[in-house]
């Protein structure tokens, strides 16, 4: 199939764009896994071919029979979160042992599930205990939210990943630099929240009252020395689903600097690794809360990960969550 590839990129540069997805469906047709994985991330992106989840989750399969790795994770992540089908937990696993021979990330998944405190659906069986630091707006702290080897997972999958922090201007409708974070950034799109990720945002969920469903996808930040957020607030003024929640989980403690300070509040605070704190962004009509107003502080040495979760007010209406725009980043 490399020599197809190849045929199928030159096509696209040439914006042959029929010829090439003839010749995908053709490869596609006699079974080639890699052609069919590859029409499985177009129909995910809607590229060349409607959008179709559905049909992406079909050609994922197909593909995974026919030995593509990066096919079954992103089909072990389907199975798992319920894009494109029904959702299945249990078949989520059985992948992942099917391929943990083959492929370090499932055997990895694989292992660290296995250690979860969950039930037979990936929910948490218990939460840690919260703390309140402050009334209004409702911030609180929880402590070993998440476990120090599940940090460890976090941080290192998304570092290949990590880019100058972006956000998605609405009306551009494209990414465009932050102009007030200047960390860099790596999300867990639907393609790749595989089944260990799943499930820790599922503990998130739990332990901030909502379903996983109201989540945007989950975003590894990380900062290095002088890297900072400048005072902002996480609720869009005239958002029609508000981001009424943030919670944010720290993965190391390798630094100096880079706390989070509620400016108006006079809290700074700092967790420990897999601690998380958890915040409110909206007044009780739905307004974005002035007082929620927060800041990374500048890390002074060392490198911080953080891992960032926006909870809106109430699932998305989309069949695939937030974040569709992100199906490849």
């Amino acid at each position: 199939m490399a020599g197809v590839v190849e045929q199928v990129l030159a096509l696209l540069r040439q914006d042959k764009n029929t010829a090439a997805r003839a010749l995908v469906d053709a490869a596609c047709a006699q079974g080639d896994g890699t052609a069919l994985g590859l029409r499985a991330l177009w129909r995910v992106e809607g590229r060349l071919m409607p959008r179709a989840l559905p049909a992406a989750r079909a050609d994922m399969h197909a593909a995974a029979n026919a030995g593509n790795i990066g096919a079954a994770r992103m089909l072990a992540g389907f199975l798992a979160t319920g894009v494109g089908g029904t959702r299945d937990w249990t078949g989520a696993l059985a992948l992942l042992q099917a391929w943990a021979d083959r492929d370090p990330l499932a055997a990895r998944q694989s292992a660290l599930i296995a250690t979860m405190a969950i039930d037979q659906s990936g929910d948490p069986l218990d939460l840690p205990p919260r703390h309140i630091l402050v009334d209004q707006p409702h911030i609180q702290a929880i402590p070993a939210l998440i476990t120090p080897s599940e940090c460890d997972l976090l941080a290192d999958l998304s570092e290949g990943r990590q880019r100058p922090a972006l956000i998605f201007h609405e009306g551009q409708g494209r990414f465009v630099a932050d102009p007030i974070r200047s960390s860099d950034a790596a999300g867990f799109p639907i393609v790749s929240e595989w089944p260990a990720i799943h499930a820790i945002n599922r503990r998130l969920a739990a332990v901030s009252g909502t379903t996983v469903e109201q989540g945007e996808t989950l975003q590894i930040l990380r900062y290095q020395p002088g890297q900072h957020y400048r005072p902002h607030l996480d609720a869009v003024p005239g958002l029609a689903n508000q981001r009424a929640l943030t919670l944010l989980v720290y993965l190391n403690e390798e630094y100096d600097g880079g706390e989070t300070r509620f400016t108006r509040l006079g809290l700074t605070h700092r967790g420990r690794k897999g601690d998380g704190l958890l915040f409110a962004n909206c007044l009780p009509d739905g307004r974005p809360d002035p007082m929620s107003e927060h800041a990374g502080l500048a890390v002074r040495s060392g490198t911080k990960r953080i891992a960032s979760r926006w909870i809106r007010q109430r699932p998305s209406e989309s069949t695939d969550g937030f974040g569709r725009h992100e199906a490849m980043t």
